[in-house]
């Protein structure tokens, strides 16, 4: 029996520091068993970027959505855009939105609307999210407290992801409870990671999804390198070590998930 795939929900694989080899990167990728990849958008221009590159290559999807980091210049203008945006065959999610108080490039008051407002658009257009929290993990739960019982009932299983998890155990709960799947990257496979490895050991394998969140965050065994997503293996790895299952049943488990969460064919 041949050994099952994998997806990375979450690699920005337009970003430039693929370039240069981005061809080789998606077959190292397919060769890693890796077949279907995620690519979030972070702004106007790198939603175009990513559907261009859906375009161009099967097995890539798209979020689009305007980050925290670049929500300076968000407007009613630009939520329409992404309305439009919404409409192309490729795009399966709203992201990756949120908020980020670890840098100071948009007042906090400003990602919170800009977050609300890209909420709103989703449960409109009936998409999951796909969440960036850093250092602001109350008012990103508060927010989606607010948020979610908004949130159309065939939608109430797919709410969205929390990428990159590395908040509290406390966070995981509200955000499973709300409905809401987590996303593990390279970090839990770091050594000074164990608050996170106890995160995830006592998580419902079903709520689980693995990402690369390439260029960044490799894992361990490749750390300080550009991060890629045929590396997923490695975090699908640890978590099956985590879980006390088989690397190939962790896989089939966190397809499954990416498959429903994100109606992937």
């Amino acid at each position: 029996m041949s050994a099952p795939r994998l997806i990375d929900t979450h690699c920005h694989l337009n970003f430039h520091a693929y370039d240069e080899d981005r061809d080789d990167v998606l077959r190292r990728a397919r060769e890693a068993g890796v077949d279907s990849i995620i690519i979030p958008a972070i702004d106007l221009e790198s939603c175009q970027q990513a559907l261009a590159l859906a375009d161009r290559c099967a097995g890539l999807y798209v979020a689009v959505g305007i980050h925290p980091n670049s929500c300076s210049d968000f407007s009613p203008s630009a939520l329409q855009e992404l309305r439009v945006l919404s409409r192309h065959k490729r795009v399966v999610a709203i992201g990756e939105i949120g908020l980020d108080y670890y840098w100071d490039k948009c007042p906090p008051a400003k990602q919170q609307r800009a977050l609300e407002l890209q909420l709103e658009l989703a449960a409109d257009l009936q998409l999951p999210v796909i969440l960036h929290n850093r250092e602001s993990a109350d008012d990103l739960m508060e927010i989606l407290d607010a948020w979610a019982p908004s949130v159309a009932p065939e939608m109430k299983a797919r709410l969205g992801v929390l990428h990159s998890f590395s908040a509290s155990a406390e966070v995981a709960l509200r955000a499973l409870g709300l409905g809401f799947y987590l996303g593990f990257t390279g970090p839990i496979t770091y050594k000074n990671a164990d608050h996170l490895r106890a995160i995830a050991a006592d998580l419902p394998v079903d709520r689980m999804l693995i990402e690369s969140d390439g260029p960044f965050l490799a894992p361990q065994q490749r750390r300080g390198k550009r991060n890629e997503p045929g590396y997923v293996r490695y975090v699908n790895a640890r978590l099956a070590e985590l879980k006390g299952v088989t690397a190939d049943d962790m896989a089939r488990q966190t397809t499954l998930n990416a498959e429903r969460l994100f109606a992937l064919p």
